[in-house]
């Protein structure tokens, strides 16, 4: 079967791009078998800033258990597991190593 370059829309910024030849065929020799759904710049950008690329990280917020300031932590916090702030955490990860 003869490949030709084809034509999508990102599903990111919705701008159209070119799968050409040569990336199907790249994308054949590593077995992969779904056509790219962004566009060459989101891709780049995905894998630049990572997957929460554009999303607003939901913060908690803790009281040190070490110095008992207010902090915001990107998890939720549970009862009887101790949450640190940067300065304490980055210390206590010091003095494990």
């Amino acid at each position: 079967m003869a490949l030709a370059d084809k034509t999508l829309t990102c599903r990111e910024c919705s701008r159209t791009f070119v799968f050409t030849v040569g990336e199907q065929e790249f994308y054949q020799s590593r077995g992969l078998q779904h056509e790219p759904t962004r566009c060459p710049d989101c891709r780049a950008s995905r894998r630049r800033y990572g997957s929460d690329y554009g999303r607003s990280r939901i913060m908690y917020k803790a009281i040190c258990a070490n110095c008992g300031c207010e902090t915001e932590v990107p998890f939720e916090p549970k009862e009887g597991r101790p949450v640190y702030c940067g300065d304490c955490y980055a210390k206590i990860r010091e003095e494990r190593v």
